[in-house]
């Protein structure tokens, strides 16, 4: 059986910025849509152009920036809405017009105060009026969800025949079973005239925790685009996931051709989470920090001698360099042996019973065991190892006009090498310092080294918080990732990125 092409529609930059405190800036906004059209997607909901200003040059920028996937301006069902749509979508390579209007009967009489026919007549006329600007014209029927199956069906009809070549069936307030989503799907597939000659959309919402599953189901029997967001994010409790359907469709081996690249979801998940101060919860699907993390003693020896035993997705495949085996009092000696081999440190079974008794008693008194800590125990055979550590570190920081400046040592296989820094802030001095200190041979090409994302979490250890820092670096064409802990949050983040360095070393 051939694939069909399953068209992934972004809207992030419009339904996920609708999050009360998630707004982004223009550059931003700018920034996040080339990183999704480099991931892949087919459409990126770029905004609102009727709600402001705002939404509205976001979606002249976007338009100007973006040239490989279609942009596309969400309006309501009126002249000026559509008008200025038109207008933000001037400049784009490929555009697309969204329109539409409530359907179901909760929107027609305790929103418009209307009836079902005229409400046919005004989602008609949008579309016919949105056709006088571009070809691509989508319409929704909000609340498709709770719309009754035949009224819904002679809209739809009507819209196709107006000119829509995408209809979207939105769950609006997440409220319809798998099931029942995907036989509406399946009713309209049925028992509407030309429907097969244009695209049915899904556009789920996650109030029940159903939206993935609608969304699949929508797809099984006959959708052939989905409208999803980074992380899931989104009005209420949010949309269906990109990351959760595109790895679904890949790990299934469903047969839908799909141009996304999963390589970058890691990525596009930091990026979206940190622009947005929206924190990923830890164990979200995919890109939460526990999707691949093991720390049951019984997991562990599973996944450290077949990886398939308890995990069905591979971490690298969606730009995570590996799963986590969690040390804790629980784990095993070949927990503890497989992790220190992580690091280069490859200890025999004689000294291993040793290492393993310090760790058992190190880990019955902390509740969080960092790296930090395992490498204490083998510091020495671990330093062999690696090419470059930190030796020291002393930064300065103020207020300004006092610029914030770092010195550092490194240690380059036994060498230290000295420098230091000036930078905006003192992550940033001392990120300075180490790439002045650790010159790699494409640094000064397009090959080199670019901090691409940047993450602190705190985390509990007794009477100490120990700040975890993450670092994602970029380096000829290439993501590497760091991992550090420590008391001082600063020198977390100069060992997290030393950490990363190490890896481009290898």
């Amino acid at each position: 059986m051939s694939n069909e092409r399953l068209f992934i529609f972004d809207t992030t930059l419009r339904d996920g910025e609708q999050v009360p405190g998630c707004q982004l800036s223009l550059g931003k906004k700018v920034k996040l849509a080339k990183k999704l059209a480099a991931m892949g997607v087919d459409v990126i909901e770029a905004g609102f152009p009727a709600s402001g200003q705002e939404d509205f040059d976001s979606v002249v920028a976007i338009s100007k920036e973006v040239s490989k996937a279609r942009v596309c301006a969400l309006t309501r069902a009126n002249e000026k809405d559509i008008d200025l749509a038109a207008r933000a979508l001037e400049y784009a390579t490929y555009k697309r017009i969204h329109t539409g209007i409530g359907t179901s009967d909760y929107h027609i009489q305790g929103k418009f105060r209307s009836t079902r026919e005229d409400i046919l007549e005004r989602a008609i006329g949008c579309v016919k009026y949105a056709k006088r600007y571009v070809e691509d014209i989508e319409f929704y029927a909000e609340d498709a969800g709770r719309t009754d199956n035949d009224y819904l069906a002679r809209v739809v009809e009507a819209v196709i025949k107006a000119g829509a070549t995408v209809v979207n069936i939105p769950d609006t307030t997440g409220y319809c079973l798998p099931e029942e989503y995907g036989a509406k799907i399946r009713y309209l597939m049925e028992n509407v005239s030309g429907i097969h000659n244009i695209i049915i959309s899904t556009h789920c919402h996650n109030d029940l925790g159903l939206a993935t599953a609608n969304t699949l189901q929508g797809v099984l029997n006959g959708a052939r685009q989905v409208e999803v967001t980074i992380n899931g994010i989104g009005e209420r409790a949010g949309n269906t996931s990109l990351e959760e359907v595109v790895m679904i469709i890949n790990s299934h081996k469903l047969p839908y051709q799909i141009d996304v690249k999963p390589i970058y979801i890691h990525d596009l998940s930091n990026t979206v989470s940190s622009m947005m101060n929206m924190p990923v919860q830890a164990n979200k699907a995919i890109v939460g920090r526990n999707a691949f993390a093991h720390s049951s003693g019984i997991h562990q020896d599973g996944v450290i001698k077949e990886r398939s035993t308890y995990e069905i997705i591979n971490p690298e495949d969606v730009g995570i360099d590996s799963n986590m085996i969690i040390l804790s009092a629980r784990s095993g000696r070949a927990a503890l042996k497989a992790h220190l081999k992580s690091f280069g440190v490859d200890i025999d079974n004689g000294k291993l019973d040793d290492v393993y008794k310090r760790f058992v008693e190190l880990a019955e008194k902390n509740k969080y065991f960092s790296n930090a800590d395992v490498l204490k125990l083998v510091r020495k055979d671990y330093k062999k190892m690696q090419r470059y550590s930190l030796e020291y570190m002393q930064v300065t920081s103020g207020k300004e006009p006092i610029r914030p400046v770092a010195s550092i040592g490194v240690m380059d296989n036994g060498n230290l090498i000295e420098s230091s820094a000036s930078g905006s802030g003192p992550v940033d001095a001392v990120i300075r310092a180490i790439n002045s200190a650790i010159i790699l041979k494409k640094d000064n090409d397009a090959g080199r080294k670019t901090l691409t994302t940047f993450s602190i979490t705190a985390v509990e250890s007794g009477s100490e918080v120990v700040g975890k820092a993450h670092i994602t670096i970029s380096y000829d064409k290439n993501i590497y990732h760091g991992h550090a802990a420590h008391t001082d949050i600063i020198v977390a983040s100069a060992e997290a990125y030393i950490d990363a360095i190490n890896k481009i070393a290898e």
